[in-house]
């Protein structure tokens, strides 16, 4: 699917994920919130599953409908995202998982 755009949707688990890992606002530190995290995080992971799922990673070997990106990021240390090809050709995100590595002071 080299060149093409496939529709990505963020499933309630993976928003699920981030609730747990994140606050609902910035933290006294700094610590950034959700909504930081889904506007400087999310639009960039979208992106990458809907230009690019093919070139990312098997979760699952052998299984080439899941895939997992891990990557640094803007606000966060690091985070790592699964993502399922549906039977409408659609990505589906399914978890997320978010290191927090930085000393915000």
């Amino acid at each position: 699917m080299s060149g093409e755009r496939r529709e990505v949707r963020a499933t309630l688990e993976f928003f699920q994920d981030l609730d747990r890992q994140l606050r609902g606002e910035r933290g006294p530190s700094g610590e950034p919130s959700t909504n930081d995290f889904q506007t400087f995080e999310l639009l960039e992971i979208v992106e990458r599953f809907a230009t690019g799922f093919d070139d990312l990673a098997e979760l699952i070997p052998g299984r080439r409908d899941y895939r997992v990106l891990i990557s640094t990021g803007v606000l966060v240390h690091a985070y790592s995202v699964v993502g399922q090809l549906g039977r409408d050709v659609a990505v589906e995100l399914d978890s997320l998982e978010i290191d927090v590595g930085h000393d915000w002071t």
